[in-house]
């Protein structure tokens, strides 16, 4: 349907799930001809991807149709099919393998394609605090759900943060714009979608925030004027956070009456520390033991540390612990839920998702490699990724011979690509569910065709905002939502009744109990927000972490 050139719509940008405001500009026959920021708003931003979105939605390289194999695996030779061909296909191999091999020699892996909101909210295995993983394969009796959170986000934000203070990353920020410092440790939010970060550590130096970088690499980050850059060698992280918490334990900089009221085993990381001094941390690190002393005067004596941290510190060798020390870093300096530090949001602030109807995993103890990674599986309701060259190659502790992979590109994602590559050509059959076609596609039986977020409606969350994803383009060929082609293939297997088949059904779904309805939505503008309360600091003090309303940690040790 054509539009008249230059007409513009206030959307949500649809390349990846970060949903940031932008304003869309059509052409003459209806396509987007542009993308912008929507300025209007301090949820308006946009990166480079973004601002090429004609060219990604457009692309030739986008999947059109559903298409089968006729080629020999490796060799990207499909041919164009139905989608009821593809799913009566995919359905029947379903069955055969689960008659010959039982249900859980299948499975699905979601990749980062699969972060939209209402695929992680009502796809998500039930008990689980968050997730990519998709329980769509559950009812159908296989325990076997895995993704990319194997290689990032897990150890970050899920289990080092719990177990060290109870919180997850999704209830806590960086208080990046009343920093007086910012420590951007592992992580380049200038390459980062999305920009959020990047944007608001531009405003904070501009202000006169100082900013150091923890990278092996000099990014752009450090090329700030008056930025340290503090090269570190790689996977050693860890041991530079215990160096800095030794100097302010060493030199009394920390928090005492935090320590003393609010903490468990501070003895026992006392005398741990002693064995990463300056000078022993140099020389694992490669950091001059001056600059640790230095940075660790800088983190305690600043008023306002906010860190900017992320996988940097995860592709290594322990790090959990390594996480947990920067955090343990953070608490001692006094640095945790002040102005400008590491702070909890406060959870009257978080609009309401409907969670009731999740499917819990029939039997978690069945997923391959549960005893290899039960921390993992316990967090995330999954198998770890890692387990599924073992379960198809050596077929332990069972064979997976079928798997479906959605918004995926495992071969170029995980180290070892022979390995991967060797694992997807095993299998009795492989479905790839994305855009375009990625390296895994080589090896697929069937591959579907997903749709970009400009072509479907859902809706994202922002604190206590609500706002609907509303449709800026139709889908590109046959292009389906990813959540609309695992929910028809849920119908097909006999349960569609478990996830909404709609978008209307969706917007219901997730507002029940908010007080909202999809129609008040759409007449306040497709935007609403509750009530929030204002900001408060030291909320162990106050009794806001815990469900029983008592001062302390949300931990077994409060």
């Amino acid at each position: 349907m054509g539009k008249i050139e230059n007409s513009e719509k206030r959307a949500i940008c649809g390349i990846c799930a970060a949903g940031c405001w932008v304003i869309v500009t059509y052409d003459s026959e209806g396509k987007i001809k542009s993308v912008r920021a929507d300025e209007t708003s301090n949820l308006g931003a946009i990166c480079k991807v973004g601002e090429n979105s004609r060219d990604i939605v457009y692309s030739k390289d986008r999947l059109l149709y559903p298409m089968k194999r006729r080629g020999p695996k490796g060799s990207y030779e499909f041919e164009r099919i139905t989608w009821d061909q593809a799913y009566e296909t995919i359905v029947a191999k379903l069955n055969q393998i689960k008659r010959e091999s039982g249900p859980e020699a299948t499975a699905i892996y979601t990749g980062s394609g699969s972060f939209e909101s209402a695929f992680c909210d009502l796809f998500q295995p039930e008990g689980v605090a968050v997730s990519s993983a998709a329980s769509v394969l559950f009812p159908f009796g296989s325990p076997n759900t895995l993704g990319v959170g194997a290689l990032c986000y897990v150890s970050f934000a899920m289990i080092a943060p719990h177990v060290t203070m109870g919180g997850m990353f999704i209830n806590m920020f960086s208080d990046i714009e009343n920093a007086k410092l910012i420590v951007i440790w592992g992580k380049n939010p200038a390459a980062h979608c999305p920009p959020h970060d990047f944007i608001k550590i531009e405003e904070a130096h501009r202000r006169g925030s100082q900013i150091v970088v923890i990278d092996p690499r000099k990014t752009v980050m450090a090329k700030y004027s008056n930025a340290e850059w503090i090269p570190i060698r790689p996977g050693t992280d860890g041991a530079l956070a215990l160096g800095l918490c030794n100097v302010i334990i060493e030199e009394e900089l920390y928090d005492e009456e935090f320590v003393s009221n609010w903490t468990v085993g501070f003895e026992d990381f006392d005398r741990y520390v002693q064995h990463f001094r300056p000078e022993v941390v140099e020389g694992i690190t490669g950091v001059p033991a001056e600059t640790v002393r230095s940075l660790a005067r800088r983190i305690a004596n600043t008023s306002g540390v906010a860190p900017v941290m992320y996988s940097g510190l995860e592709y290594s060798d322990g790090a959990v612990q390594a996480i947990r020390a920067t955090m343990v870093l953070w608490a001692l300096a006094g640095q945790l839920d002040v102005p400008g530090g590491h702070c909890f949001s406060m959870a009257q602030n978080r609009f309401p998702i409907n969670r009731e109807g999740l499917i819990p995993n029939p039997d978690v103890r069945k997923a391959a490699g549960y005893n290899n990674f039960p921390i993992y599986t316990k967090y995330r309701g999954e198998f770890h990724a890692n387990i599924l060259p073992e379960a198809v190659l050596e077929k332990k502790p069972y064979p997976i011979r079928l798997l479906i992979s959605l918004g995926a590109s495992i071969i170029t994602s995980w180290p070892q690509s022979d390995i991967w590559r060797k694992t997807l050509q095993a299998l009795d059959f492989f479905v790839c569910i994305d855009r375009q076609l990625t390296a895994d596609a080589a090896y697929a039986d069937i591959v579907l065709p997903a749709a970009t977020y400009y072509e479907i409606e859902s809706y994202m969350v922002y604190g206590s905002v609500f706002r609907i994803r509303e449709k800026v383009v139709e889908p590109i060929g046959e292009a389906r939502s990813d959540f609309f082609i695992l929910s028809e293939l849920a119908r097909r297997l006999g349960y569609g009744h478990l996830y909404p088949q709609t978008g209307e059904e969706i917007l219901s779904r997730v507002l029940e109990g908010s007080d909202f309805t999809p129609e008040d939505v759409r007449a306040a503008g497709g935007t609403v927000q509750i009530p929030t309360v204002m900001m408060q600091y030291k909320k162990w003090e106050k009794g806001l972490l815990r469900a029983d309303g008592q001062p302390g940690f949300d931990t077994p040790s409060g």
